[in-house]
């Protein structure tokens, strides 16, 4: 069945008789170097493997803040070595809002991770080992919003957790912006741009939803600010990061000049999440690296 999945995407996503030969060789999710047939780029078995890596983080996040309780054990296995989950418990949500948006993105994140891999089929990565507790009190102390010594725990109230799914929403959408022109699939592609959709749509909510915070706290605004810092020390040289601005300035949706929104490299993705500027393999929120053949993070000059 998978294989007929991805022979039909191949015959329907090229143009040409030479297109859909081109992509039959390029195309091949049992590809164990990660790298298209010409040694020109990553794969489209490699890139979606490491779409997938980021969808277990978001919906092991989403799931236990909603929930208590992660993904089955059925959507966790496959290629790899299969990590456990630390931290993460039932978010206690005052604000009615909060908790019905966290319950519809949690969902959706799962339905991402069920898609992957069944479009991976036998080649989809096992859930890496996830880190949602340490990892986030290192991103907060690196972010200036705890002292030394301290805890940040991002299930103790509705504000933490926007906090936290700040610091995700934002990461999944400049990812996938930066994944798709290497997407030599069409079908693929599609698909990665209805989800970089949903998770654009998750990044408005969250970044509405800590504006109206805001303008209760106006500290809100410089936590987000602090945030989106860190983030742009830990990913290169570019300063695209943006926070959600200030009450009399505000600035929901974080793009360029022209209206659009930025994208990052897998590498540079990897330096978030890793929570480190260098060239890295493991570390922050994946204490043992993702699964697949895209694990290495760059250095911040690069």
């Amino acid at each position: 069945m998978v294989k007929r999945f991805i022979e039909d995407a191949i015959g329907r996503s090229g143009e040409s008789d030479d297109d859909r030969q081109k992509l039959g060789s390029m195309v091949d999710p049992s590809n164990s170097t990660g790298q298209s047939a010409d040694g020109s780029a990553p794969s489209d078995a490699a890139i979606l493997n490491f779409a997938l890596n980021l969808e277990y983080l978001e919906a092991e996040f989403y799931l236990r803040a909603t929930t208590g309780a992660g993904l089955p054990d059925e959507m966790t296995t496959g290629t790899g070595t299969r990590g456990d989950v630390t931290g993460g418990s039932a978010v206690n949500f005052s604000n009615p809002m909060v908790r019905k948006f966290a319950r519809e993105i949690a969902s959706d994140e799962q339905q991402h991770v069920a898609f992957l891999r069944a479009a991976l089929g036998e080649h989809a990565v096992s859930r890496p080992a996830i880190s949602l507790d340490a990892s986030f009190t290192a991103a907060a102390m690196a972010a200036g919003l705890i002292k030394s010594g301290e805890t940040f725990d991002p299930y103790a109230n509705d504000l933490n957790f926007l906090f936290a799914a700040f610091l995700f929403e934002d990461v999944g959408v400049s990812a996938l912006k930066g994944a798709a022109p290497m997407l030599s699939n069409k079908t693929y592609l599609d698909a990665s741009a209805g989800i970089l959709a949903t998770e654009a749509y998750h990044a408005g909510i969250v970044r509405t939803a800590l504006f109206s915070e805001g303008m209760i706290n106006e500290a809100v605004f410089a936590g987000v600010q602090k945030l989106s810092d860190a983030r742009n020390s830990l990913d290169g040289p570019t300063d695209d990061d943006q926070g959600i601005g200030t009450k009399d300035e505000p600035n929901f949706i974080p793009t360029d000049s022209d209206g659009i929104a930025y994208g990052r490299s897998a590498p540079a993705i990897l330096n978030v999440v890793y929570l480190n500027p260098k060239a890295v393999a493991s570390g922050g929120f994946y204490p043992s690296g993702i699964n697949g053949d895209i694990v290495m993070s760059a250095g911040a000059a690069a």
